[in-house]
């Protein structure tokens, strides 16, 4: 009888808990949080190789669902902390009183300044030799790195993850841009007004980027072409592989950064990168939006040298 007791009160009371407690990353403040963030961690993903989902789970777990007082007073989503930073900065008590964080002017900053983040230091180099769709291994490789000092990090960041569904957006690739259709134009009248929303508009075919630099960007899609870019753009060849360091026209690979005005001599907010598995000098001048004959220079670098995995960059 009372073994039947127990078993009773622990499918009333017990298991209730449970279920509860499962479903807390299914309430609605989670779906917001990645619906509203997602595009940006897939951008990211494109641009810097780190899975969406693990940046998704790190800004959900960091953030607390972007409720945390970083993240409200200062769009840090990371909770990252001001280390060699130059730009504004919050105070916040952490694992000591008054510790620096960094501040954002909005949380689209927040995102890019953590893929540059962990794509400039050296204890991370690693996880980019993992697969980006294998999130297990970059959740422990981040704690293994010593990201945050929680024992179950990793496993907390797999079971947001899984719980949401977050590592169906690692297999997502750049979409290409959405073609408007021209039959109405056609038949339009040369006499008929032009419609405000084109007037003087430069950049009509599809939305550009800015990084955190304000440098203005686009990213490749499967058919596009330095050319194709260009004439989209209504700016010569000639500037837009001025502008990317190029000596000529070489082919464009889905997902890859093209600027559409000069670079900066200096990166601002960052001094150093290490060199990560893969990356060429060129490859790093466009992370940071740097131009190549600068980087080289204060590197103190021949143009024909190519850097080394692990080799320290200096930015500015």
């Amino acid at each position: 009888m009372k073994l039947i007791r127990f078993t009773f009160l622990f499918f009333v009371c017990i298991v209730p808990t449970i279920a509860l407690f499962s479903q807390q990353y299914r309430n609605p403040k989670y779906q917001t949080y990645i619906e509203k963030f997602s595009p940006i961690a897939i951008e990211n993903m494109q641009k810097h190789g780190i899975p969406a989902s693990i940046t998704l789970a790190q800004g959900i777990l960091e953030s607390g669902i972007g409720d945390s007082r970083l993240a409200r007073e200062a769009n840090n989503h990371f909770g990252i902390k001001c280390h060699d930073w130059k730009g504004e900065y919050i105070l916040h008590t952490d694992d000591k009183v008054n510790e620096c964080f960094r501040k954002y002017k909005n949380p689209e900053e927040s995102y890019e300044d953590h893929s540059v983040f962990l794509t400039t230091r050296g204890r991370y180099a690693h996880l980019f030799e993992l697969k980006i769709t294998d999130y297990k291994a970059w959740a422990f490789g981040l704690q293994r790195a010593g990201y945050a000092t929680d024992p179950t990090y990793a496993t907390r960041l797999i079971n947001l993850i899984e719980e949401n569904g977050l590592h169906t957006f690692d297999k997502q690739l750049p979409q290409p841009p959405k073609q408007k259709s021209v039959a109405k134009e056609e038949t339009k009248h040369d006499t008929e007004k032009p419609s405000r929303e084109h007037k003087n508009d430069r950049y009509p075919s599809r939305p550009t980027q800015r990084n955190m630099y304000g440098l203005r960007y686009v990213i490749a899609s499967s058919n596009d072409t330095y050319t194709s870019i260009a004439k989209e753009f209504k700016v010569s060849l000639r500037s837009i592989l001025k502008w990317n360091d190029l000596p000529y026209e070489v082919s464009l690979k889905e997902g890859e950064i093209v600027y559409l005005q000069s670079k900066k001599k200096r990166v601002s907010s960052y001094s150093t990168h290490y060199v990560a598995s893969g990356e060429t000098m060129h490859i790093i001048s466009q992370r940071y939006g740097i131009r190549l004959k600068s980087l080289y220079d204060l590197n103190n670098m021949n143009y024909s040298q190519v850097p080394t995995i692990g080799q320290k960059l200096y930015l500015r």
